[in-house]
């Protein structure tokens, strides 16, 4: 059990949310003490199911309450593509964005050498047995603009290049180090309707 005053314990905790500092953290507490505890305790169930009943799609690996979820129990998605992105929010993003109608694969990260972050640590093993599986046409890569992602789409293609899948890569709108669920619907649907194939093709 913490020393810590339980006020300073909740402040502390919102922290670990993306983008939250010292003053918002503070904020926030304040807030929900202040004004909508009821929203709070709302919150803090809500929050303690999902923690505990949310994990990883078997096929795809997007978060999902079941083994294997909504979107890959879909018979009417197409097989014959398959869109590769680096975080469930990205899934998220385009399919609010764009009519693509085939398949994904969330990697849960990109590669980054100097943080640590090699193949293994995104999921390449099962992204392997998941081209097996699905055996697509077509390779779409999804990943963001950054040095990593490009880093990592490289590395993508070239697996799915060996199997002699056809891989292309979202170009047009998106901006250069832009993160996917931080671009709007318009740019993401034109950037998923310009993608190119990669050379080498």
């Amino acid at each position: 059990m913490s020393d810590k005053p339980l006020l300073t314990q909740l402040i502390d905790s919102l922290r670990c949310l993306p983008g939250v500092g010292p003053k918002s953290a503070q904020r926030m507490a304040f807030h929900v003490l202040q004004r909508d505890r009821r929203g709070g305790a709302r919150l803090a169930a809500v929050l303690a199911e999902a923690v505990q009943s949310i994990g990883q799609c078997s096929r795809c690996h997007t978060l999902s309450e079941d083994d294997i979820c909504e979107l890959c129990r879909n018979q009417s998605r197409d097989d014959s593509q398959l869109c590769v992105v680096e975080n469930p929010s990205d899934v998220l993003a385009i399919e609010q964005a764009t009519g693509y109608r085939g398949r994904y694969f969330v990697l849960g990260g990109r590669l980054s050498p100097l943080d640590g972050i090699g193949p293994a640590e995104i999921g390449i093993d099962a992204l392997h047995q998941r081209l097996d599986e699905l055996r697509p046409d077509e390779l779409i890569l999804a990943t963001t603009t950054t040095v990593e992602g490009e880093a990592t789409a490289h590395f993508v293609g070239e697996i799915a290049a060996q199997r002699g899948i056809a891989v292309s890569r979202i170009a047009h709108g998106v901006p250069l180090g832009g993160e996917l669920d931080y671009v709007d619907g318009g740019t993401l649907a034109h950037a998923f309707a310009g993608r190119r194939s990669l050379p080498g093709d």
